[in-house]
């Protein structure tokens, strides 16, 4: 596996908003300027990106990886890159049964008396939609700088 990280390009875009598709993962504000992209010897296989909301939060989010090379690293390469994008307090929503594959990278579950005004507000939604649609619960999580 030969797989290296770059910025996003234009040309990026269609294939960033495929895979967060395909995943099933938020599609709202994914502006392919934010994104880190994993490619294999030139083929796309990944991307994220730390999206930051209007009181200052900055969120690790769109975190996806081609179904075919999921379990293979490529998910771990693209969180320790965006993390070094954005080495103060970071913030990230995960299903509840991945909190823990974001705990080795130093992230923690926090509670809503704890989140910035913008996670709160997404934290309720996510939860209405759970709750609708029988999902899983959603993590709210924060990384300290």
């Amino acid at each position: 596996m030969t797989v290296i990280l770059r910025s996003a390009t234009k040309d990026d875009e269609k294939k960033i908003k495929a895979l967060i598709h395909q995943v099933g993962i938020n599609p709202m504000n994914l502006g392919w300027e934010r994104f880190i992209v994993a490619e294999d010897d030139g083929e796309f296989v990944g991307c994220g990106q730390i999206k930051p909301h209007n009181d200052g939060a900055l969120e690790l989010a769109s975190l996806a990886v081609v179904s075919e090379r999921q379990g293979t690293g490529i998910g771990a390469l693209l969180v320790r890159a965006l993390i070094e994008r954005a080495p103060g307090e970071l913030y990230l929503m995960c299903m509840s049964e991945l909190a823990s594959y974001y705990r080795r990278f130093g992230f923690e579950e926090v509670g809503i008396e704890a989140m910035p005004r913008s996670l709160k507000i997404v934290h309720r939604a996510a939860r209405v939609f759970s709750k609708l649609t029988g999902h899983e619960s959603i993590s709210i999580m924060r990384r300290a700088g």
